[in-house]
């Protein structure tokens, strides 16, 4: 092997991954700029009204907006919440709901997208309120 044609192909890795990476943080870049929009007109409203109706049904939870976050937490217990956040590590970067819940002394936390593969500024309404109710049974279940 000839250390001229390593150099060469090293030469090109190098440049795909500068490029990639320049890439990647547009569109990083480009989410977040679409994240405090999404937040404020349309995930808020959202998680705002379901607050709202279940502090009618007994269920008593709050929102608040910590920074770059959206949550939707129980009064009772402050280790059980929902809240969205997002996710620039991730390619492309999208809207992460992340779930935690205590139980006795230990604390479970999953995450997953809010919609798989949607650009923040695509996302809906209809998503949140998607991701409130799968989620939202294991607290009002005890």
């Amino acid at each position: 092997m000839e250390t001229s044609d390593v150099r060469r192909r090293l030469r090109l890795t190098i440049e795909a991954a500068r490029r990639q990476a320049s890439e990647r943080r547009t569109r990083a870049d480009a989410a977040a700029q679409a994240w405090e929009p999404f937040l404020r007109n349309t995930a808020a409203p959202v998680f705002r009204v379901v607050a709202n109706v279940l502090k009618i049904e007994g269920y008593p939870f709050q929102v608040f907006t910590p920074a770059g976050g959206l949550r939707l937490m129980s009064e009772r217990s402050s280790d059980d919440f929902l809240e969205l956040v997002l996710d620039t590590r991730a390619d492309p970067p999208g809207a992460i709901g992340r779930v935690n819940r205590g139980r006795g002394g230990r604390l479970i936390t999953t995450e997953r997208p809010l919609r798989p593969d949607t650009p923040v500024d695509a996302l809906t309404e209809e998503d949140v309120l998607t991701f409130v109710l799968d989620e939202i049974a294991a607290f009002v279940e005890r």
